[in-house]
């Protein structure tokens, strides 16, 4: 592919503390509240990626494409932001890698 663009990949692990939740089904309505809102707002993949078997704790990771890496990595910590300042429960870990796929 000569002269194609670089392509960069963000993407945030986190680690949610759900203190409030008794059940698998009270973690996923809070998760996919969270999960729904960040794909509305901003332009980014986001799935449940760890502990789904854990009724007070989810992985979740938060990616973004762009030809940038600072722009990539720009979107993602906006996700993570909007995670901070809105998540009910607590944020365990987080952390955030860009890689250049192409």
């Amino acid at each position: 592919m000569s002269g194609a663009a670089s392509l960069f990949v963000a993407v945030a692990s986190v680690e949610l503390h759900f203190p409030g939740a008794r059940s698998l089904k009270d973690k996923r309505q809070d998760l996919r509240s969270l999960l729904e809102r960040m794909r509305h707002r901003f332009t980014v993949l986001v799935v449940e990626s760890d502990f789904q078997d854990l009724h007070q704790r989810a992985g979740i990771a938060i990616c973004a494409f762009a030809t940038d890496a600072e722009a990539a990595r720009g979107t993602v910590s906006r996700a993570l932001d909007h995670v901070h300042e809105t998540f009910a429960g607590m944020v365990l870990d987080s952390q955030v890698s860009v890689e250049q796929v192409r």
